[in-house]
């Protein structure tokens, strides 16, 4: 399989580049300033999701079967939500399967649980940009798969995956480099990013479209997330300070719990809970 990783410079491109070439695939990677180094052996290619032409001309250069879109444009909705209609234009110029990845911030939260079937109902600008995105590759290309999922973890800073931005947070607390608190009602079901980017390319190797959750088996509190970092990576928990989000912190759901039991009929890949890949051993 060819495959081209949009974003392939961001912690889950990364790895997703690692996993494909470890599975035999040859590989394809979008940069946006620099490529990185040491990612393993992928092709670079400068792109510029903000440009339709660029896209259609750098999905076409590879002549790939495969695009994957793991870009990470935050709430910068030129990026983040049309970026990802051009994505899906140029893959289907191509005529190349497209795999989406999207994000529980679609949700509000208030109703905790949300299957594959729920419509998006976002109270954030990023949340909403990443509603736009759904919609956007959704019309123009149907046959896509579109991956909503949660928090990213890794291995922590000596494992092979490196830091997520969440573990990178909970050591700058630890460590009193940065000041803020961990939030005891705002709950997530993390991932490790090793597991999606397994789950992102078994959608790409079978083709296989539609809406799919890749979230971690555990709902955890952000407080509780931090607590089980700093078990592994032995910190310091009792810097780590909890609060509330509805009482002190900034507007944005509370629970979100993707609940992925029609992606779990399809997949083989395993997600494990925080519980699990977090656990000191």
């Amino acid at each position: 399989m060819r495959v081209l990783v949009v974003g392939g410079g961001g912690f889950l491109g990364r790895t997703l580049v690692q996993a494909a070439a470890a599975r035999g695939c040859e590989v394809y990677a979008t940069y946006h300033s620099a490529p990185p180094r040491q990612v393993g052996p992928v092709r670079w290619l400068p792109a510029e999701l903000r440009d339709p032409d660029e896209m259609t001309a750098v999905v076409r250069k590879t002549g790939c079967d495969v695009v994957v879109n793991a870009a990470h444009g935050k709430a910068d909705w030129a990026v983040t939500a049309q970026g990802a209609v051009h994505v899906a234009a140029a893959a289907l110029a191509a005529q190349a399967h497209l795999v989406h990845v999207s994000s529980d911030a679609v949700f509000s939260g208030t109703e905790v649980s949300y299957g594959e079937e729920c419509w998006p109902d976002p109270v954030t600008v990023y949340g909403a940009a990443k509603a736009a995105a759904e919609t956007g590759v959704r019309a123009v290309m149907p046959s896509a798969a579109v991956v909503r999922t949660s928090l990213l973890v890794g291995d922590g800073p000596l494992g092979p995956a490196g830091m997520g931005a969440h573990e990178r947070l909970v050591h700058d607390l630890a460590s009193g480099a940065r000041s803020g608190r961990l939030f005891s009602d705002d709950v997530r079901c993390p991932v490790h990013v090793a597991d999606l980017a397994g789950a992102l390319l078994e959608l790409a190797e079978g083709r296989l479209g539609g809406m799919f959750h890749c979230a971690g088996a555990d709902a955890v509190s952000r407080l509780e997330f931090g607590q089980l970092v700093a078990a592994r990576d032995g910190l310091d928990a009792s810097r780590l300070i909890g609060d509330e989000r509805r009482v002190s912190g900034p507007p944005g759901p509370l629970e979100v719990r993707l609940v992925g039991q029609q992606t779990r009929r399809v997949l083989r890949t395993r997600l494990r809970g925080a519980r699990e890949f977090l656990a000191v051993e």
